[in-house]
């Protein structure tokens, strides 16, 4: 059993966590429901799916707004001598209850059902390049999601209530400044790697078809080079790779396998394992407490863009993963580990947000973040989406999407409500710049770090200055605690013109 008694002293604590043990099996078990229907699950399984997946959420809805439950929590926030643990658990419970109190169950079942057919929809949508489908469903997903930030309330702007469902106290205009910050630079810094032309455009490699069996045979040897127990950790293939936890010791992956362009699904896994590793190394003494997740999902996105990126593109760790890469796909020899460096790390405006580079990433986001904004405030319809959205790729990256696959339906976030999601991703990599400099502080330069093969060193230190706590502290907290400054566009501007133009 793990021991919740050695963090957690207080008497009202420990019957607010005893009794939350009931929601946390419930949301346990909507984890592994959710994770089955993207991997799994029976198509025309998803009508009994949806109706399951709403009445657990309405269970967990309910036991979490509890009077007697929530006069425990009430009582808990007014005594002094809580630790910090303790006061973390009152500070999630009492966000978590204002929130559900002030959604109607009636609604929370709602968004269920719909979003739990509309993931559905949205798949086969996709696959058929045909928006009409999905329009409906999308449609309803906004007007319940404007619904939600109405009832949550907000001061300035709708989407505030939304921003802060994923990154608690994000607002609107905190945004729009990292946006202003980051959107001319980043376009400064394409067209100076464009004119200098060393990392380039596009890369024979792209083009060379692959055996699936081989490159899972790839992906598992780099998972056990950085260091994964397959014990606790399972990969498994989707349509849009993503990380489901159901605990501290069971953490689920996916990625997906498209035939050609091999590092689509290596950087797919290894930015899925940087979030499954956020969730394996929260201190198991927080296991089945509110305090055993991450604090919020931009500090979970900087997990997985550091992984992904600042380790997984980096010269060092293309170096390391040559010999596994060419082993398996034997076409790779025909290029140098130089080569397949560059091949790494392409650079070019692209319509495929997963698929992006580092310098081009965050401009995709900028595009749903300004739409989202205008949908939730209802200035534009969903059916004005597709033609809206072609003309902000236009503007921010130059392009424009030839179909509603490689466009508006890309993603899978809105099919399941996640609006107000996507600048997380921003605030993730921004954060993972910043990890890379306090983190070069305590081990020295990190490409000798990953060229010694000292990931455990780097893992260590994760867990210590971040993993652990899980959400004990909020997120402005834990990055002063942790990297000694708050969110710091500058940190990630300074690391690509490092590693992109001062080469």
């Amino acid at each position: 059993m793990f021991k919740l008694a050695e963090l957690f002293s207080n008497d009202t604590i420990k019957a607010i966590l005893d009794r939350y043990k009931l929601i946390w099996s419930i949301n346990h078990a909507l984890s592994l429901l959710g994770w089955d229907l993207e991997t799994y699950m029976p198509e025309q399984g998803v009508k009994e799916r949806s109706i399951a997946t709403s009445q657990l959420s309405v269970l967990a809805h309910k036991l979490l707004i509890d009077e007697s439950f929530v006069r425990l929590v009430d009582k808990a926030s007014d005594m002094k001598d809580l630790n910090d643990y303790e006061r973390g658990v009152v500070r999630v419970l009492k966000r978590e209850i204002e929130k559900a109190k002030k959604i109607p169950p009636k609604l929370v079942e709602e968004l269920s059902r719909v979003t739990s057919e509309a993931t559905v929809v949205w798949r086969n949508a996709k696959a058929e390049n045909n928006f009409k489908v999905f329009e409906p469903y999308l449609a309803k997903i906004v007007d319940l999601m404007r619904e939600v930030a109405d009832k949550l309330g907000y001061d300035e702007h709708p989407y505030d209530a939304l921003l802060d469902l994923y990154e608690e106290g994000l607002k609107t205009r905190d945004f729009d400044r990292v946006v202003e910050v980051i959107t001319p630079r980043l376009k400064k810094i394409l067209d100076r790697v464009r004119s200098e032309g060393y990392y380039p455009e596009s890369h024979p490699l792209e083009d060379r078809e692959y055996r699936v069996e081989a490159l899972k045979r790839v992906n598992k040897s780099i998972l056990e080079l950085i260091g994964y127990d397959p014990k606790t950790l399972r990969l498994d293939v989707s349509a849009h790779p993503f990380t489901t936890s159901m605990g501290v010791k069971d953490v689920r992956i996916t990625t997906r396998y498209e035939g050609k362009d091999f590092r689509r699904s290596i950087l797919a896994v290894i930015h899925e394992y940087g979030h499954a590793l956020y969730e394996l190394q929260i201190d198991e003494k927080l296991a089945t407490t509110p305090l055993a997740k991450g604090v919020s999902l931009g500090i979970h996105e900087s997990q997985s863009r550091f992984w992904e990126n600042i380790v997984g593109r980096s010269r060092d760790f293309v170096d390391l993963i040559y010999s596994i890469v060419a082993e398996e796909l034997e076409y790779v020899r025909e290029y140098t580990p130089e080569e397949l460096y560059r091949y790494f790390n392409i650079v070019r405006p692209g319509l495929i947000r997963v698929d992006a580079d580092e310098v081009t990433y965050n401009l995709h986001i900028v595009v749903r973040f300004e739409l989202e904004k205008l949908l939730v405030k209802g200035e534009i319809k969903v059916s004005d989406l597709p033609e809206l959205w072609a003309e902000q790729y236009e503007d921010k990256l130059g392009i424009k999407p030839k179909t509603y696959s490689e466009g508006v339906l890309q993603d899978i976030h809105w099919s399941g409500g996640s609006i107000g999601y996507f600048p997380t991703y921003t605030i993730g990599t921004i954060v993972a710049a910043q990890i890379k400099h306090a983190m070069e502080s305590d081990l020295g330069p990190l490409s000798e770090v990953i060229s010694s093969k000292k990931f455990d060193s780097i893992k260590t230190w994760l867990r210590e200055k971040i993993h652990r706590w899980g959400s004990t502290y909020d997120p402005k907290t834990l990055m002063k605690k942790s990297l000694g400054e708050e969110l710091n566009p500058e940190r990630y501007i300074e690391y690509l013109e490092s590693k992109y133009i001062k080469i």
